[in-house]
């Protein structure tokens, strides 16, 4: 079942990649008492994603930061170690937090796997935005197909 506005997200592990190493970070640390706006992609260093999706999310950060949101989380079934190198990438240090969900456990828990396998990708998240405070999913955008319309960077700030 495909998580709803009004539901509170769901309790799982993901791992962010650091210095020292990937550490381990928890939904409930990443969400629990703060407003927090969380995007997922399909994959590090793919085309949509690299060139429009995360550069929008650190271009706007400023805005999301103005309209009182805590952190904004960029998650994808990659590990820590792509996701951290992805950022690095993107010079999403410092505004952009990137999440790797390595065994898609969050994905599935919130009910917006897809099966990439026909692009020998495997298991991935399908690409949504969603808004939530303390937890709880105020705005939930998926997109509806292969392109970058509603998840957006802009249409998240619209949202909030």
């Amino acid at each position: 079942m495909t998580i709803s506005v009004g539901d509170k997200l769901p309790d799982a592990n993901l791992m962010i990649g650091t210095g020292e190493g990937p550490k381990p970070v928890t939904t409930g640390e990443l969400f629990g008492g703060k407003k927090v706006v969380l995007f997922a992609v399909p994959g590090a260093f793919t085309p949509t994603c690299s060139a429009k999706h995360l550069p929008g999310f650190v271009d706007h950060i400023d805005q999301f930061k103005a309209k009182g949101v805590d952190d904004v989380v960029c998650l994808s079934v990659n590990d820590a170690f792509v996701m951290d190198a992805w950022g690095q990438d993107q010079n999403a240090g410092g505004k952009v937090t990137m999440v790797g969900d390595g065994n898609g456990d969050f994905t599935k828990a919130v009910g917006l796997e897809m099966d990439g396998s026909g692009f020998g990708m495997g298991l991935r998240s399908q690409r949504y935005a969603l808004y939530a405070e303390d937890g709880v999913v105020k705005a939930l955008n998926v997109e509806p197909g292969s392109g970058l319309e509603v998840s957006s960077a802009e249409t998240m700030l619209e949202a909030i």
